[in-house]
């Protein structure tokens, strides 16, 4: 809330009341400065009353327009309900509520861990693992790739859906986001405009689907580990994306030197998610 103005109150350990206005200029602890602010209270003295476990402030403050004499009597907070806020416009005595969009922060969460966290990884594991199963791995590959786009794309819209509800400062996660979804996007489209087998571009077109899909996941599970962080969530989430990683770490370093054990002649140990250089009908 910087820029804003607060009234606190307190009780110190020897029960003396007190309450002081601050003006909050940044989110640090210096920049809250003690017996400052925009609101402009009258002669009335301030009080701050301890009754049983609250803590009630009195203190009056000017307005400079006529406040109407409608009380928000529709508003009423539930209990345990935090992060609510109350917009009331004194001219008119019009008051809205809004809530703190838990179940779509929850929502976007979980799209994009199993669109671009689970989906597409194992889409790639597919396409690197099973090639000896053609032409099997190539439509796991696609399937599961496509499918875990779409969610993933539905956890980029849900952000939108949430950033403009919150309007939270998250500026790197929501850069990664967008550049996720941009790679994304291209890995489909490539997979429209993929040449021939035969053609003489088709290895350059390889290597450009394999490095920017190996960016496209390192980028997601970077974003997702930062928006976990960010999210301020329960544990849960980070044991459970934490169990995931480190399962597909697993299986994969066991996959890869199961191949470099059984298939060394036939150069398929070479690092990374390569995918195999024909697929069907190509």
């Amino acid at each position: 809330m910087v820029g804003s103005s607060a009234m606190v109150g307190w009780i110190d350990n020897q029960g003396r009341a007190y309450i002081k206005q601050y003006y909050l200029s940044n989110q640090t602890s210096s920049g809250v400065k003690v017996d400052e602010g925009k609101l402009l209270t009258t002669d009335v003295p301030s009080a701050a009353v301890l009754y049983g476990d609250n803590i009630y402030l009195v203190f009056q403050v000017k307005f400079p327009l006529h406040i109407a004499r409608q009380s928000p009597n529709k508003f009423h907070l539930a209990e345990h309900d935090d992060k609510t806020t109350l917009s009331f416009d004194f001219s008119s005595g019009d008051s809205v509520s809004t809530y703190y969009p838990y179940q779509l922060k929850r929502n976007h969460g979980a799209f994009a861990i199993f669109g671009w966290g689970v989906l597409v990884p194992l889409g790639a594991i597919a396409a690197r693992y099973l090639r000896h199963k053609d032409p099997l791995w190539y439509y796991l590959h696609v399937l599961v790739q496509f499918l875990g786009y779409i969610i993933g794309f539905a956890g980029v819209v849900s952000g939108i859906a949430l950033y403009n509800r919150t309007h939270s400062n998250f500026t790197t996660h929501r850069s990664l986001g967008i550049s996720v979804l941009a790679l994304g996007s291209l890995q489909v489209i490539a997979f429209f405009l993929h040449p021939n087998k035969d053609s003489q571009v088709r290895k350059c077109w390889n290597q450009y689907h394999h490095w920017l899909g190996r960016i496209c996941i390192f980028l997601a599970a970077i974003n997702i580990i930062l928006g976990i962080e960010l999210s301020d969530t329960n544990i849960s989430w980070k044991v459970i994306y934490g169990a995931i990683i480190s399962v597909m770490i697993i299986s994969t370093t066991f996959l890869e030197v199961m191949m470099c054990t059984k298939l060394p002649k036939e150069g398929t140990c070479n690092g990374g998610l390569q995918m195999p250089t024909h697929h069907p009908n190509s």
